[in-house]
């Protein structure tokens, strides 16, 4: 037998010890996965937590891991027919390679305006599986085995086993919510995976008969502990305001380093976390316009020196109750940036150096999946909820809605009062005819 046909072992700070099958440490050795290695989980979390350092590589073997057991468990329970299993063994792969197109600095880039971007990680997975390496790894799962898998990860496919990756119970939740956790060293992301893993069960939907994964009724109160754990890490890790700080300054950066064309929008596909802002910044050196020099000599080294725009403004849920927003206040666009430079020109500081941020995210736990009563009926848990079931999805709303804070930061200390900074956002500045409630929401995460 030889060191590549035999299983090996990956220790786990989280779960311990991971079993990973031949095919899967082939890809893994890739040079696309093991890119991986040097882009952060939670983007610039590190500047707040010390130890929030760990990578996507981590939570990818992660979710195979959970995803491989998850199957074992339904295999074990049996009861469907035996073609649901038909392809079944292409799900650990998708569930490994699920974050394979992940930008620097993982999600903080996607906040960026569309026209910025060659597309979502999830879109730029494809041009990782066209990498000659990774198409020879997954060579031994057989003819269009790549599309397949891609197809799983981009949320497109049939198998009833894909919810596992891309759905309401995709174990990419469960698993980063209980890594991002532990590394931050907060107790908020606790998760009651064992429970949730031995609730999950195919059922066949009571409309269409079409098989998926779903959970038991008695799993319900641990989906809720995955709801609360998200809203808490929402609360205090992912929107911390420092957090949003360094996120929003990143934004800026890259915004301004595509429009003056010191990177390429095809550029920001495939360099690791280092490697974007040392390219960002040494080019920025060796421009001869002052405002280009900035990029790098003044708000590259903000981030590296942790030197971060502070709060003139901190506008809560509480005091936004019934208020309307533009739609550009939550969304990158030209009109956020007239309207940030033209607020740094009143306090007196330069284009680029006030920074408005109120983030986003499409659901904090998206629902469409079948519960299994304990009568054996099968229903389907959508957003008006279930009879006789906590209100899962107005609670999500709510504590959606309660989690997100309206923040305008400046590079050098300012004050601006809420009713001000209200008026001003108000005032059809930005982009005209744009307006939305300031409490909904249609961007994803």
């Amino acid at each position: 037998m030889t060191r590549r046909s035999r299983i090996r072992i990956i220790r786990d700070p989280l779960w311990n010890t991971i079993r990973v099958d031949p095919i899967a440490m082939t890809i893994v050795d890739t040079a696309a996965f093991q890119r991986l290695r040097y882009i952060r989980q939670l983007g610039f979390a590190h500047l707040v937590y010390p130890g929030a350092t760990h990578t996507r590589f981590g939570h990818a073997i992660g979710v195979y891991h959970l995803t491989g057991t998850a199957l074992r468990l339904l295999r074990d329970r049996g009861g469907v027919d035996r073609g649901v299993w038909e392809g079944a063994e292409l799900i650990p792969y998708a569930a490994l390679l699920h974050d394979i197109g992940h930008y620097a600095f993982s999600h903080a880039m996607e906040e960026l305006e569309a026209e910025r971007l060659p597309g979502d990680h999830e879109a730029l997975s494809a041009r990782f599986f066209e990498s000659p390496e990774l198409e020879q790894a997954l060579l031994p799962l057989g003819e269009g085995a790549a599309d397949r898998i891609h197809a799983v990860i981009r949320g497109e496919s049939s198998h009833p086993l894909a919810g596992l990756v891309s759905g309401s119970l995709d174990l990419d939740k469960m698993e980063y919510l209980r890594r991002d956790s532990f590394f931050c060293g907060v107790p908020y992301g606790e998760v009651d995976v064992d429970r949730l893993l031995q609730a999950l069960v195919l059922l066949p939907d009571p409309e269409s008969g079409d098989v998926e994964v779903g959970v038991q009724e008695k799993g319900i109160s641990a989906l809720e502990s995955l709801l609360f754990a998200k809203y808490q890490m929402f609360r205090n890790v992912y929107w911390h305001h420092a957090v949003r700080s360094a996120t929003a300054l990143y934004r800026r950066i890259v915004d301004e380093a595509v429009r003056v064309g010191l990177v390429g929008s095809e550029e920001l596909v495939g360099p690791t976390d280092e490697e974007l802002l040392y390219w960002i910044s040494t080019r920025a050196e060796e421009s001869s316009e002052p405002s280009v020099r900035r990029i790098g000599s003044r708000w590259v080294e903000a981030i590296r020196h942790r030197r971060l725009p502070k709060r003139a403004c901190e506008i809560t849920a509480a005091e936004l109750e019934g208020i309307e927003l533009p739609r550009w206040v939550s969304q990158d666009s030209p009109g956020r940036r007239r309207v940030e430079d033209r607020l740094a020109d009143r306090l007196g500081l330069a284009p680029g150096e006030v920074l408005i941020d109120y983030p986003a995210k499409r659901r904090m736990l998206d629902l469409d999946l079948l519960v299994e009563r304990r009568s054996g009926k099968v229903e389907r848990l959508r957003e008006e909820g279930l009879r006789g079931l906590i209100d899962l999805p107005r609670v999500a709303e709510e504590l959606y809605r309660t989690t997100r804070v309206l923040r305008i930061f400046t590079f050098e200390p300012r004050r601006i009062e809420s009713h001000e900074a209200l008026e001003l956002l108000g005032s059809g500045e930005g982009s005209p005819g744009d307006e939305i409630p300031g409490n909904t929401d249609s961007q994803p995460g």
